[in-house]
């Protein structure tokens, strides 16, 4: 499992509209069992629910793991990319 520790710098977090385009990114990586985890929580990121449950905002260390590192570094990629 490869993984990535980053920071959540969006000034709204990661709400509805940007975790269902994270959601969306991370089912193209499915077969690499996307994952997020953040304050001892550790979700599937193919899961809108899931993702909503971590509760992150502006500053929030969000660990990005998969099997696959195209796959970390993307959703890591749209991850500190989020602007709304």
């Amino acid at each position: 499992m490869i993984s990535k520790t980053i920071t959540l710098g969006a000034a709204n977090g990661l709400h509805a509209r940007p975790a269902g385009d994270l959601v969306k990114l991370a089912k193209t990586f499915a077969a690499s069992n996307p994952s997020l985890a953040s304050n001892g929580k550790t979700v599937k990121a193919t899961s809108m629910f899931g993702v909503l449950s971590l509760g992150l905002t502006k500053g929030s260390e969000i660990t990005v793991s998969a099997e696959d590192a195209e796959a970390v570094e993307a959703m890591a990629d749209f991850i500190e990319n989020i602007k709304e």
